[in-house]
């Protein structure tokens, strides 16, 4: 086991009855859905604070973090994110200033205050009255809330909106990556099938609006690139560091620069989804294609999904936090070295990849004079057994001269690891 990486804290009063629903519903996107399980776990705890802690009507217990750490010396988690549920409640309970409750929410602040590097706070509005011309609107109005507004009509619902702009928050917080804002890059071909038809321009119109309605940047081609600027480098460059929303259309797999930009951004470990919207077919597909989590987008009524969309972005921005927890989990690794771990694969290896890995290991020395199988960690879901052999083989066909061993965490933990 490796120490916490992210530890999320729900804070609301027990009054504001609609707290605990809100609370269940972060509570099940972080720890019941697929994306995050992958992970080593331990990589995202989920808690509550909202029973008193000293009594009828005090505070919860303490959040301890790393600017206010427990005094048993339990260390804390490498990166804290607090998300109090502003409600009608809590606001009557901090106007006393000198309640429990108040100093609750102020030290809140000051720790954030003190490690804005590594405490976030995201206040999410349970009630319109909870901040206008309270202590608690004061204290906490300065962060920016979540989901704040409506949700798109026929687009998503407010649980919806809400953990993706947590997660988006989230992701930039602890990312090792240099960033302000989750950039999107449209990956799109401009041609289009007989069968399609206007279909395709439609489609990555509504991709682009949708996009529009988040708090996620885009970059798209026809609208990125300046005039004069190297538009090769500029694509690969950005096709290399930004979270990739493939658009596969008929022909979206035969086009050379969109296999060049799903090649780079998979061997640069770049989160990746497919958006399934083929509508007559394909001639031949591509392998670089697969192994990325894929989403259906499909028209009803002659029209394409806004929902479909809402779901491929909700995703590729589970996949960016879940790869920032991969990376500091492997710098974390260092504090156990019999782990003894070869490749991070931030995803599950595939020819492409394992190719890519393969030529790296022998540009940076000769891993055939160390003996034993090279070990490969990846989140889940597991390959299968096929899979894994088709890869090995590949190994051995290279001059890597080493057997390799692909497991995912709860593999490696059934062995003890």
């Amino acid at each position: 086991m490796l120490p916490p990486i992210l530890e999320i804290f729900i804070v609301w009063h027990p009054q504001d009855t609609s707290g605990l629903q809100t609370a269940d519903a972060i509570f099940k996107h972080f720890m019941h859905g697929p994306t995050f399980s992958g992970v080593i776990g331990g990589g995202i705890q989920v808690s509550f604070r909202s029973t008193p802690w000293g009594g009828a009507g005090t505070a919860p217990r303490p959040i301890y973090n790393s600017a206010h750490p427990a005094p048993n010396g339990i260390r804390p988690a490498r990166f804290t994110v607090i998300v109090p549920l502003l409600g009608t409640e809590l606001a009557a309970s901090v106007e006393d200033g000198t309640s429990s409750w108040s100093r609750y929410i102020a030290a809140l602040q000051e720790d954030q205050a003190r490690s804005p590097d590594e405490i976030g706070i995201y206040p999410f509005l349970l009630s319109d009255g909870a901040t206008n011309g309270t202590k608690l609107g004061d204290i906490l109005g300065r962060h920016q809330f979540v989901a704040a507004g409506k949700p798109e009509q026929l687009g998503e619902s407010e649980v919806s909106m809400l953990c993706r702009d947590l997660t988006q928050g989230i992701a930039q917080l602890i990312s090792p990556d240099e960033m302000d804002r989750l950039t999107t890059f449209i990956s799109h071909t401009k041609r289009h099938s007989s069968s399609e038809g206007e279909d395709v321009d439609a489609l990555v119109d509504l991709v682009r609006d949708v996009i529009g309605n988040t708090r996620l940047r885009e970059y798209f081609d026809a609208s990125d690139l300046q005039p004069g600027s190297d538009w090769d480098a500029e694509l690969r460059g950005n096709a290399s560091q930004s979270a990739m929303l493939a658009i596969r259309t008929d022909l979206y797999a035969s086009r050379s620069w969109c296999q060049r930009e799903i090649a780079l951004a998979k061997t640069n470990g770049m989160p990746v989804i497919m958006m399934d919207a083929i509508g007559f077919g394909e001639e031949r597909g591509s392998f670089l294609m697969d192994h990325v989590p894929r989403v259906a987008v499909r028209k009803v009524d002659g029209r394409w999904q806004k929902k479909d969309v809402y779901r491929a972005l909700n995703l590729l921005v589970d996949e960016c936090l879940k790869r920032a927890l991969w990376l500091h989990q492997k710098e974390l690794s260092g504090e156990r070295p019999e782990l003894d771990i070869a490749w991070w694969a931030p995803h599950a290896p595939e020819p492409l990849t394992l190719l890519h890995w393969i030529g790296s290991q022998l540009a940076s020395g000769n891993p055939s004079e160390a003996e034993g199988s090279l070990r490969i960690l990846h989140p889940d879901p597991p390959l299968g057994e096929a899979e894994r052999e088709v890869l090995q083989e590949y190994a051995k066909s290279t001059q890597l001269g080493r057997d390799i061993d692909i497991m995912t965490p709860r593999q490696l933990a059934t062995r003890g690891g």
